[in-house]
């Protein structure tokens, strides 16, 4: 029995993984600030931080390739002080895949944050909390849920990205070439069971992720 080839669903885990953090670190504030304060253009802002959610992957892809791509500004200031090159690498993959979950994640962390009751964070300034003692210590804790929704959501969305990943990191096997792309490639190359086992195994992670946020969410009456 041939052993199969776990290589690209590991590549996909990790890139999920990592996009997922790059989510989180850039979301986390972004949420916030959409959801607490009031400035010129926030309407403008929000739409174009959401688009990814209906722009078509390769637009997207394209997109990133026009601002990250070798002779671009950007992916030019990367190369030459970072040393970083994204297109046609699995960081691209990290990008492509971050860049598309980011709104599973916003929407839902914004609600959150939304939902907190500002009496109760006021109460806490009152007692002589600090700022970022009322972030950790109740705005936190009651916005985790959305939070956590959102962050499962981006997981399982940067898990199966493909048509941006693939314009930006290639289908490079061994290197680029995720859990979607080789599903791709298996069926062009008319290997069904290399395409389903892949299938069923970046399915059964995505389904478990979802199971997670079901789980997470409340339910009307409050109770998860």
């Amino acid at each position: 029995m041939e052993i199969p080839d776990v290589g690209p669903l590991w590549l996909s885990l990790k890139v999920a993984t990592a996009a997922t953090c790059v989510v989180a670190l850039a979301g986390l504030p972004a949420s916030l600030l959409l959801a607490r304060r009031s400035f010129p253009g926030k309407g403008l802002a929000a739409g174009v931080l959401v688009s990814p959610l209906v722009l078509p992957p390769t637009v997207l892809g394209y997109l990133l390739l026009r601002a990250f791509g070798r002779r671009a500004w950007l992916g030019a200031w990367l190369e030459s002080q970072l040393g970083l090159v994204v297109v046609f690498h699995w960081s691209g993959a990290v990008l492509a895949s971050a860049v598309a979950a980011f709104p599973l994640f916003l929407l839902p962390a914004r609600g959150a944050f939304e939902a907190v009751d500002p009496r109760l964070e006021d109460a806490a300034r009152l007692l002589g909390r600090g700022e970022a003692s009322v972030f950790l210590t109740v705005t936190l804790p009651l916005a985790w849920r959305g939070l956590a929704a959102g962050l499962a959501l981006a997981f399982a969305r940067a898990l199966g990205d493909f048509g941006a990943t693939m314009m930006v990191a290639g289908d490079i096997p061994g290197l680029t070439q995720t859990a979607s792309l080789a599903i791709y490639d298996a069926v062009q190359a008319g290997d069904s069971s290399r395409a389903a086992w892949l299938s069923l195994g970046i399915a059964s992670i995505a389904v478990a992720a979802l199971t997670f946020v079901q789980r997470t969410l409340p339910t009307r009456a409050g109770r998860p």
